[in-house]
């Protein structure tokens, strides 16, 4: 085993914010580019009342979501035909390569924790722009 560095332990501070591909501006982030990770990453995905992720999914990548603060809708399958609630304090699972959109719907904001199989957050994503036009009907 080898002796870690001084620089081996890092710390992500809130308050840098990024936007996805997925159209998502994301807040602190742990990932290959913040703090040098190799096959797991993890980023706060905050969603204001109406926000809505575009359809995507993740290239042999699974993610897990955990759901901090209120709740949010989220569209899955090949044309989003399924649609799952997380509440406050679920834990959410979507294996690799499964398109899904989050969609706040409600009226309160919702805060996620996002970890994904990969060093960033936005490594393998295919995006969906097909399924877009059906979620505009949801």
């Amino acid at each position: 085993m080898s002796r870690p560095t001084k620089e081996a332990i890092r710390v992500v501070k809130p308050g840098q914010t990024y936007v996805g591909k997925q159209g998502i501006t994301y807040g602190a982030s742990a990932s290959a580019d913040t703090v040098g990770t190799k096959r797991v990453c993890m980023a706060v995905m905050p969603m204001p009342p109406g926000a809505k992720a575009k359809a995507h999914y993740h290239e042999g990548i699974e993610t897990i979501a955990y759901m901090m603060q209120g709740e949010c809708n989220v569209y899955y399958g090949d044309q989003m035909e399924f649609m799952l609630t997380a509440q406050a304090g679920d834990t959410f699972y979507c294996p690799e390569n499964v398109p899904h959109a989050p969609y706040n719907q409600g009226t309160s904001p919702c805060t996620w924790v996002v970890v994904h199989s990969s060093g960033n957050d936005q490594e393998g994503i295919v995006m969906l722009p097909e399924l877009d036009l059906i979620l505009a009907k949801k």
